[in-house]
């Protein structure tokens, strides 16, 4: 559902037919109130999940949701698909196909999945300029070592697109597996990343986006509705 923003005069207007202007006099009725508050101007801005009511009957009411999913392995990160089982194929829910992704995950990967129905939520999620940090379990091919760690700070430079990468912060965790953070998420990033050592990545699998962790609780291909105190602790510091 896109977080559209509407005057309030024009709102009205668009749901009930009447001229904008009239709403003015509806106002100083009291006859239109905004999440449970009586409404004053007629330019006040409201969202697509504000709840508006006139004379008591509701005009909107919609209800901003948050889902963590624990995506598997085989699944695609699309919301339609010819060939794959999308993520929304796993959610058990009426509302499923309002519900779009907030920052993706390959076919082969696996781990933290966040969808929405809140477009301004997900811009905010997604958005480079907040820099909200993606961490990584992934388990290589070959050995790694200590030169790894300093590679992945330093970040890689990418000829194709012309950039070099913002640094990340990568853990060895044993031989074969290391943690990695980052904040930023360039095509198939990590892979190309250990590509540099020609050390081929097994297994992908993301477990916390900012402060918010993958459930542990959460079998691959389940999912459950964030908290409120979880839908905005990603971006706390």
């Amino acid at each position: 559902m896109p977080s559209k923003r509407f005057r309030l005069d024009r709102f009205i207007s668009k749901k009930t037919g009447v001229n904008p202007r009239a709403v003015k006099l509806m106002l100083a009725q009291g006859r239109i109130t905004v999440d449970s508050a009586p409404a004053l101007n007629s330019d006040q801005i409201i969202n697509g999940f504000s709840h508006v009511l006139l004379d008591g009957r509701v005009l909107q009411a919609n209800t901003a949701v948050h889902l963590m999913l624990h995506k598997p392995v085989g699944v695609v990160s699309a919301t339609r698909d010819a060939r794959h089982k999308t993520v929304l194929d796993l959610l058990a829910r009426a509302d499923r196909d309002s519900f779009h992704i907030a920052g993706r995950l390959d076919l082969n990967s696996s781990g933290l999945l966040l969808l929405t129905n809140d477009g301004e939520w997900s811009r905010k999620l997604t958005s480079p300029d907040n820099k909200i940090s993606k961490v990584y379990r992934v388990r290589l091919k070959n050995p790694i070592n200590e030169e790894y760690i300093h590679a992945f700070a330093q970040g890689m430079y990418f000829p194709y697109e012309g950039i070099t990468t913002r640094p990340a912060v990568l853990t060895i965790i044993s031989e074969y597996m290391a943690e990695v953070s980052l904040t930023e998420g360039r095509y198939h990033q990590i892979k190309r990343m250990f590509g540099r050592f020609r050390n081929p990545v097994l297994e992908l699998h993301r477990t916390a986006i900012g402060r918010l962790q993958l459930d542990a609780t959460l079998a691959p291909g389940e999912s459950r509705e964030l908290t409120n105190a979880e839908a905005v602790c990603w971006y706390e510091k």
